[in-house]
């Protein structure tokens, strides 16, 4: 079976990256004969950058890649996330057997497909969320490379965890409506909203265009730390690896694991932030009001503890926080690896 799903999945990627290259080579065409019908002059050929069709090439195939790893990554623990934001949420008291009893009782109450509820808005936003991520880190490594005098090397430190801070930043920026969309979805019965777009329609029409953008604050906030932390530990880990191992790539295991361990750090020093921003997003369906972020943080303090509180539900985040970091890491890697190999002259799939 996974042999199969394997295949598949390799057979959709170079038929889609061939797609694209068809429909930008008849465009390029297209522009050539264009030229050709009038005389440029020489040194307006030679202001022409070599390197354009190159370089729009390369962020195609990072914004190919990073979509295809953030929806495997989402759907690969898509029940678990869902369990989670059900429990921060509620005052409900999180522990690993009611999380799985849970599971269980919406798998007997409502069938299996249930667990996923919710995960057609997080594909609507995780593809262009995960797209924009990682096509923005390589665009910010570019330019803080340039900037910091590293241009093709690895960045220091500091720059290397900017990089996945501006990079996340952006993301979240342009995508946020369909995380509130989602979080949504994730905590009422079907009967509520029928789709994405029932929801967007009644919480514009009942709440207001701007609840739509409600917990924006402890979501950047958030993003800062998490997105930083988890790029600046994947990079780092995957440069040790090199400069040990004296191999230029890590094994698909090894680079699970790096992945593993940038999300466990990375989700661990933002998780409070995870949990206001939940609460002020779900607010309006749950009965309850919260007017900022601090005064947010006030009452899940003042009524649940800090602990129990601010904190509800990391241990189910640290079971699929790694595994969902390390999939999408691991899964972005493999994938551009071989849309770079498409991309070479005289290359044929075996």
């Amino acid at each position: 079976m996974w042999s199969t799903l394997g295949d598949w999945t390799y057979c959709f990627l170079i038929q889609t990256h061939a797609r694209f290259q068809l429909f930008s080579s008849r465009a390029l065409m297209a522009h050539t004969m264009q030229d050709h019908q009038r005389p440029l002059a020489k040194a307006a050929l030679l202001s022409l950058p070599p390197s354009d069709k190159t370089n729009k090439g390369a962020v195609l195939d990072t914004l190919l890649s990073g979509a295809f790893a953030g929806a495997v990554a989402k759907t690969v623990i898509a029940p678990l996330d869902r369990t989670k934001i059900i429990f921060q949420v509620s005052s409900q008291r999180f522990s690993a057997k009611e999380a799985f009893r849970l599971l269980y009782c919406t798998y007997m109450k409502d069938g299996l497909i249930s667990l996923w509820r919710g995960n057609s808005a997080t594909m609507v936003r995780v593809i262009p969320y995960a797209a924009i991520q990682f096509c923005s880190h390589d665009q910010y490594k570019r330019l803080l490379g340039g900037y910091f005098g590293f241009q093709g090397k690895a960045l220091p430190p500091f720059p290397r965890f900017l990089a996945g801070s501006l990079a996340g930043t952006t993301a979240a920026m342009v995508t946020y409506p369909l995380d509130m969309v989602r979080a949504r979805m994730a905590v009422t019965a079907k009967q509520m909203y029928s789709n994405i777009m029932h929801v967007f329609m009644r919480i514009t029409q009942e709440e207001g265009i701007r609840t739509l953008y409600r917990g924006f604050c402890p979501t950047i906030l958030g993003v800062i730390p998490y997105s930083g932390i988890a790029f600046y530990t994947y990079e780092t880990l995957k440069k040790i690896h090199a400069e040990r191992t004296r191999r230029s790539q890590p094994y698909t295991y090894e680079r699970l694991a790096f992945g593993a361990c940038a999300g466990l750090i990375g989700q661990s020093a933002s998780y409070p932030l995870d949990v206001v921003r939940r609460r002020m997003q779900t607010a309006g369906v749950m009965g309850q009001h919260y007017g900022s972020v601090w005064v947010t943080i006030k009452i899940i303090m003042l009524q649940e503890g800090v602990v129990r509180g601010l904190y509800k539900g990391l241990s189910m985040n640290w079971i699929k926080g790694p595994i969902a970091v390390g999939v999408s890491f691991t899964t972005f890697d493999i994938v551009h690896d071989l849309l770079r190999k498409v991309n070479q002259p005289g290359y044929f799939p075996h």
